[in-house]
């Protein structure tokens, strides 16, 4: 063993469970204020609130958030998103709530995106989409935010698998991720357009950071929320870096002293992986909180969850969203949400509010292997479900027989 070998830090499985759950805002009790200021900052803390569709209980976003702020409801992050633009819509590994003081950074995945896609939308899409964008752009000018059921009403759509765009709603897609327009506000969740200028405040448009500065700035930023990570870590917190780019900064930042080598234990054999951190991290480690026991029920796209593998080394937790699986094959569910307590992930539980009778339908619920569901265990659950009834705003919350898996 060299002497560099030697020198490593070792950091147990349970220690860095706890750095990473402190990041993103999962070791305190879920309480406090989430409103105005306090909510922008607990996402700027996280980094990035994923957006998503399916809303079986809540959607999302709200989800992720109520997860850590129990007093959130959706109408605080409405204003901060329409009112007070101190947040965007845009792409991260998906897409995603982020905060608009982050936006100068997004011109180096706007020129990388307007590259990609005018050669690959032509081949996936057909060319016709680029005759658009100039009328799209006028027609946004000149009638303000526009969404896709405003443009190309009578054009013929693509046969593009699960997407099928008509040619403006191809522009419309291409011009927002390029940058020319942004998301102004959502209305049943459809999104509506309109120019940047018109939606991001002019302090930040001003800005034009260089590419060097921009993997700077990400890969300083992703370390600093991750706590821990290996440099395909840090490429793929905001995803539009080349790894290439990023172990060239991770090399830099060691021999400038900002990053050094860690062991991280790995939750279910544990074998260590070789990772960098923060020079200060045995600092951070000694000053953590003893975890909150309370039971929290956990988003599928929660920040803590989003790397697959990350969430397996350090949990022990194997999970994948069965949505576009055959109902036979299904494991579990259609959308089933993780379920933490303290610093660990206990289960996963099937729930879905019921529109017709307003009431929270309990499904069933699987504990982790090994997870002995006690009376206090199972009372903790139970009135994490009695809030998240009451977040979803249904009247009952009910249980379905054997619901206990």
């Amino acid at each position: 063993m060299t002497m560099e070998a030697q020198l490593v830090l070792k950091v147990d499985n349970t220690a860095a469970r706890r750095l990473f759950l402190s990041k993103h805002a999962l070791l305190e009790t879920p309480t406090g204020s989430s409103k105005g200021s306090d909510l922008l900052n607990l996402i700027h803390r996280i980094g990035f609130v994923q957006v998503d569709s399916i809303n079986t209980v809540e959607r999302a976003h709200h989800m992720i958030l109520w997860s850590r702020r129990q007093s959130y409801r959706p109408k605080h992050l409405k204003k901060l998103l329409e009112t007070d633009r101190s947040l965007f819509e845009h792409w991260t590994h998906d897409a995603s709530i982020i905060p608009t003081e982050f936006f100068p950074y997004w011109n180096y995945r706007f020129q990388k995106s307007a590259e990609s896609l005018q050669s690959r939308w032509k081949v996936w899409r057909g060319a016709e989409y680029q005759e658009k964008l100039n009328l799209i752009l006028r027609h946004i000018e000149e009638n303000g935010p526009a969404g896709t059921s405003d443009v190309g009403k009578d054009e013929k759509r693509s046969k593009g698998g699960w997407w099928e765009w008509n040619p403006s709603k191809t522009a419309l897609e291409y011009l927002w991720r390029t940058g020319q327009i942004s998301v102004s506000r959502r209305e049943n969740f459809q999104k509506l357009y309109d120019l940047t200028e018109r939606v991001i405040p002019s302090q930040h448009r001003s800005s034009k950071p260089s590419k060097a500065e921009t993997i700077e700035w990400a890969c300083n930023s992703a370390i600093d929320r991750l706590g821990f990570a290996t440099p395909s870590e840090i490429a793929a917190y905001w995803d539009k870096l080349d790894l290439a780019d990023v172990k060239a900064w991770c090399e830099r930042a060691r021999q400038r002293g900002e990053l050094i080598s860690v062991e991280i234990e790995a939750a279910n054999d544990g074998k260590p992986k070789l990772c960098l951190a923060r020079p200060q991290i045995e600092d951070e480690l000694a000053s953590l909180d003893t975890p909150s026991q309370r039971v929290r029920i956990l988003s599928p796209f929660d920040p803590a969850l989003r790397d697959r593998k990350r969430a397996e080394f350090l949990f022990d937790f194997n999970y994948r969203i069965e949505i576009f699986v055959p109902e036979p094959k299904r494991l579990y569910g259609y959308y089933v949400f993780p379920v933490m307590e303290g610093d660990k992930l206990i289960g996963r539980i099937d729930m879905k509010r019921e529109k017709a009778s307003n009431a929270l339908a309990v499904k069933r619920f699987w504990p982790e292997a090994g997870m002995r569901m006690g009376k206090g265990r199972q009372q903790r659950l139970e009135a994490e479900l009695e809030r998240c009834a009451l977040f979803a705003g249904c009247s009952d919350l009910q249980y379905l027989k054997a619901w206990q898996g």
